[in-house]
C-alpha cells in the first residue's frame, strides 16, 4: 500500500501578463516557497530552449536558487535534456546541487521532443535516442564517486578523475516521462519514477505497463508514478471555466510558438480545451468540483502520484496563489493519509 502524493510541474512560463524576467523569477520563488508550506513534495522544473514555455532553459541555476528558499521540498528537472550537455559537468553540477539542498534533489533525464530546439543546439534529431542512451551511461558513471572511463560513438572518456559525488547514494533518484508502452517499459526496466501526460485511459495504460515491466534499478525500490495536469481553481464552475478557457489560448500559443517561428506546428498538443477538460488532462472548477476530479483521476488511472501545475498561460500571480490556496485548503486534506494500492 502508499499514499497519496501532490507534486508540483513547472514551466516556468512566459505569458501575457508576466512582469521582467527578474520579477517573474522572483514570483515563481515565492510560489515554490508557498507549495512547500502548502505539503507538496516535489518540485518539478522543465528544460525548454529559444521558446517563452520555458524561461528556466538552465535548470541548475534557477533549481540553485530554489534549494535556497526550501527546506524540505524536494526538486528537480523534469527533465534534463542530455544531449545538450557536457555530461561531466552536468554531474559536477548534480553534485553541487544536491549537497547544496542537503540531499533532496530528483534528475529526470530525457533526449527532448522538440526537433527545433535540438535543431538550434546543433543535435540531429535522428540521433538524439542515441546520444541520450550514451549520454545516461556516462552521467551514471560520473555520478560513481570512482573514476570513469568510457567509449561509445559519441562520447569518449579515459580515466576521468572523481572528486565529486553526490550526497544521495550511490545518486539523486531518476525519473522519466512516459507516454506510450515503449517508454513505460524502459522507464520500469530501468526503475526509474515515471510522469505521464494525456487522458486518463492513455495514463492507466502506461501506468499498468510499467508495474508489469517494473525492476527495482535507479529509482530505487518504491518508485513513483503519477501524471501531471494543469490545475485552476476559483469560487465557481463558471469563474473556474472562464479564467481557465482564456489561459488555454495563451498557454498553447507558447506551446506552438516555436514550431511556427520555424513555420510548423505540432499536433500533438491540439487547439482544444474543452478535449482536455473531458479526457481529464485539465482539473478546472470550483473546490468541490476538483476533488471529485481528482479522486476519480485516482480511481480511473491506478496512479498514486498527482503532478500539478498551478502557473500557465496567462493566469496572473494573484490567481495563482489563491488557486493554490483552495486546493491547499479545501482539496488537499481530502486525500492526505488515504492510502491506495499500488500498482492497480
Amino acid at each position: 500500500m502508499s499514499e497519496y502524493t501532490f507534486g508540483i510541474f513547472d514551466h516556468v512560463e512566459r505569458t501575457s501578463g508576466s512582469p521582467n524576467l527578474g520579477e517573474l523569477f522572483e514570483e515563481r520563488l515565492k510560489l515554490v516557497e508557498a507549495y512547500e508550506q502548502a505539503g507538496f513534495s516535489i518540485y518539478h522544473v522543465a528544460e525548454h530552449h529559444a521558446t517563452p514555455l520555458g524561461m528556466a532553459p538552465s535548470p541548475n541555476v534557477y533549481l540553485s536558487a530554489v534549494a535556497q528558499r526550501t527546506r524540505r521540498m524536494r526538486f528537480g528537472p523534469l527533465t534534463y535534456l542530455l544531449p545538450f550537455y557536457n555530461i561531466i559537468r552536468l554531474a559536477e553540477e548534480i553534485c553541487m546541487l544536491d549537497h547544496l539542498s542537503h540531499g533532496r534533489l530528483e534528475v529526470g533525464v530525457g533526449r527532448g521532443v522538440s526537433p527545433f530546439e535540438q535543431g538550434i543546439h546543433r543535435i540531429p534529431y535522428y540521433e538524439s535516442r542515441a546520444r541520450y542512451a550514451e549520454a545516461l551511461q556516462v552521467l551514471m558513471g560520473a555520478l560513481s564517486g570512482k573514476p570513469m572511463t568510457f567509449h561509445g560513438q559519441y562520447y569518449n572518456y579515459d580515466n576521468v578523475p572523481a572528486e565529486m559525488e553526490p550526497l544521495q547514494k550511490p545518486h539523486p533518484p531518476l525519473w522519466y516521462g512516459i507516454n506510450s508502452d515503449d517508454s513505460s517499459t524502459y522507464a520500469a526496466e530501468h526503475g526509474m519514477n515515471a510522469v505521464s501526460l494525456g487522458p486518463n485511459a492513455l495514463v492507466k495504460r502506461v501506468t499498468e505497463v510499467y508495474h508489469e515491466k517494473f525492476k527495482p534499478g535507479f529509482g530505487g525500490p518504491s518508485p513513483k508514478v503519477g501524471a501531471a495536469r494543469q490545475i485552476y481553481i476559483a469560487d465557481s464552475d463558471k469563474e473556474a471555466d472562464t479564467i481557465a478557457r482564456a489561459s488555454f489560448e495563451v498557454f498553447h500559443h507558447n506551446i506552438q510558438k516555436l514550431f511556427l517561428d520555424f513555420g510548423a506546428s505540432t499536433t500533438v498538443f491540439p487547439n482544444n480545451y474543452d478535449l482536455f477538460q473531458k479526457s481529464g488532462a485539465f482539473i478546472i472548477g470550483s473546490p468541490g468540483t476538483v476533488r471529485d476530479k481528482v479522486a476519480q483521476f485516482f480511481q480511473e488511472t491506478g496512479c498514486t502520484y498527482l503532478v500539478l501545475a498551478f502557473a500557465w498561460g496567462n493566469l496572473t500571480a494573484d490567481q495563482t496563489m489563491r488557486s493554490l490556496d483552495r486546493f491547499a485548503t479545501k482539496v488537499m486534506p481530502e486525500f492526505r493519509g488515504q492510502a491506495a494500492a499500488a500498482g492497480r
